[in-house]
Formats: C-alpha cells, sequence, structure tokens
C-alpha cells in the first residue's frame, strides 16, 4: 500500500529534538471511539471474516480518519 494515512500530527506535541512524540492524533481519536463501538456492537453478529477485536479496532480507526478529515478546510 502506497498511500500515506493522514495522522493528524502528535496528540500531544511538545517541540523536543530526538523525542518520539508518540500517539498521534489519529490514535488518540481511535482510542476515544474504541469504548463506544465496543459497548455498541459487542453482540454483532454481522462481523464476518475477521474477529471482533479486529473488526472494533478497523472500524475505530475508520472513525478516526473521517474525524481528521472532517478537520480539513472545506474548498
Amino acid at each position: 500500500m502506497t498511500d500515506k494515512i493522514n495522522t493528524g500530527g502528535p496528540a500531544y506535541p511538545v517541540p523536543m529534538d530526538n523525542w518520539d512524540h508518540g500517539m498521534t492524533l489519529r490514535d488518540y481519536f481511535a482510542g476515544h471511539a474504541i469504548g463506544q463501538i465496543i459497548s455498541v456492537c459487542v453482540n454483532d453478529t454481522r462481523i464476518a471474516g475477521e474477529s471482533a477485536p479486529d473488526a472494533f479496532a478497523r472500524k475505530a480507526y475508520e472513525i478516526a480518519d473521517a474525524m481528521i478529515a472532517a478537520r480539513e478546510p472545506k474548498p
């Protein structure tokens, strides 16, 4: 896959040289979405071809990507 994912940059930016910024804004958004996804979808029987945790994680990042896209200025 060659498409670069927009992570939104660091969630907690700290201007320090040679320091790993850790969590991205994408990770932060996904982390907040996952709890609600699990509580709503825990008994969902429509998940096919992947485990429930994999499906929930994938959906959390789909939501995070949509949240990052929504932050972009619209023409």
